[in-house]
């Protein structure tokens, strides 16, 4: 069972917390993890390109000179692909790219993703930091403390904290999330996850069947 550490505001060492094996102790599966990647970097897609074709471009009606006599090639409109003006042959049209991924796979692929960052001992969990009002140097200097500072964090907590979302909102490379609306993206995009008991167990609440 994968034990974590736990760190005060002044990131000093403050207990010891055991995750739950069924959403972070489960075997890593690679398979579920990609697929999930490769439709929810689809479902980012707009598809809302579009070049137009001979039929769409402003144009055509007569035709440009009659079809002989005249030395030069035929031709029937001047919306033809090969005239300058002309419309586009199989050029990009607007399009929906959503796909759906079964509710399981996704649920593994996360599964997956914070087992990983488990086993690699990238997890990090706090006490709920207590602030008076929003302060950047406070959890920069936390971040320093945990020698995590310049690599890339995920931070899980709390929407309703406001002070806590504007104290980490300026720092680069950390991202502050909703516990609950995490995905595996997300944990792969990141170096450390970085959570507060709170978050965590929010977090297992709600993923953990």
């Amino acid at each position: 069972m994968s034990k974590v550490n736990i760190y005060n505001v002044q990131g000093e060492q403050a207990g010891e917390l055991e995750l739950k094996p069924e959403l972070f102790g489960t075997k890593p599966n690679p398979k579920a993890v990609h697929q999930y990647v490769k439709i929810y970097l689809s479902n980012q897609r707009q598809g809302t390109v579009k070049k137009k074709t001979r039929a769409e471009v402003s144009g055509g009606g007569a035709k440009p000179w009659r079809q002989k006599g005249t030395g030069r090639a035929r031709a029937g409109s001047n919306t033809s692909p090969i005239w300058v003006g002309g419309g586009r042959t199989f050029g990009p049209f607007q399009r929906n790219w959503k796909t759906t991924l079964p509710k399981k796979i996704s649920r593994l692929a996360l599964k997956s993703a914070l087992s990983s960052k488990a086993l690699e001992a990238k997890i990090k969990v706090l006490e709920e930091p207590t602030l008076e009002q929003p302060k950047t140097k406070t959890i920069y200097t936390l971040l320093q403390k945990l020698g995590i500072d310049g690599s890339k964090i995920l931070f899980l907590g709390d929407a309703r904290k406001d002070k806590l979302y504007k104290s980490c909102r300026n720092i680069e490379n950390l991202t502050y999330k909703s516990a609950q609306v995490v995905n595996p993206y997300d944990l792969l995009n990141c170096e450390y996850l970085l959570l507060t008991k709170d978050s965590l167990k929010k977090l297992e609440e709600v993923f953990s069947s």
